[in-house]
């Protein structure tokens, strides 16, 4: 089953063993150096995805263009199971995030700011996600961008085993303000 989302992409669950070559040739590009899996082999992605998907907690979903081209993945977790767990004061309805744009050799400019906002469209269409809470790299300069183009604030520096991170957080308020903003229109409170 698909999910329409703005902007014409659709988001669908990740399939493991259909989607793994794919999203192997994603994760091992070089400007995916931060998705930490440069040095995996196509059945460690299949691993991974297996678990994920089997998990009650995180989730990994493969996001179409409007042509039906599978164009980014993106994984929902719950911060207070995976990833986060002792590092931040979870609260109720805080959703974790992480997503990855597919390589190309055509960059269209807005393409990445287009994929990070349906991200959030989806997260935040379930009425009961209050905050989305990721935890990028802190040299990832790009996706720092990006967060902050779409409302997150960094909390703090954190340290997690494979990485330094900023913790950050987006409030469905924000995220709304950041879209109004983006499409001009005033923001009233």
């Amino acid at each position: 089953m698909t999910t329409p989302r703005p902007l014409g992409f659709t988001v669908r669950p990740l399939d493991p063993r259909t989607d793994a070559e794919l999203v192997h040739g994603w994760v091992t590009h070089p400007k995916a150096g931060f998705w930490l899996m440069s040095d995996f082999e196509l059945q460690d992605v299949e691993r991974e995805y297996t678990a994920i998907t089997a998990s009650e907690h995180h989730h990994a979903f493969i996001g179409h263009g409007a042509d039906g081209a599978p164009v980014f993945l993106m994984e929902r977790y719950d911060p207070a199971h995976v990833e986060l767990v002792g590092l931040y004061d979870h609260r109720p309805g805080d959703v974790g995030m992480h997503f990855l744009v597919a390589p190309t050799d055509t960059p269209v400019h807005g393409f990445t700011r287009a994929v990070i906002t349906t991200v959030m469209q989806t997260l935040f269409a379930d009425p009961a996600t209050e905050r989305v809470v990721v935890e990028p790299d802190v040299g990832n300069a790009a996706v720092h961008s990006l967060n902050a183009y779409v409302g997150f604030e960094v909390v703090r520096r954190i340290s997690k085993p494979e990485k330094d991170a900023y913790l950050s957080v987006c409030t469905r308020r924000s995220f709304e303000n950041s879209v109004a903003v983006a499409s001009g229109r005033a923001v009233t409170r």
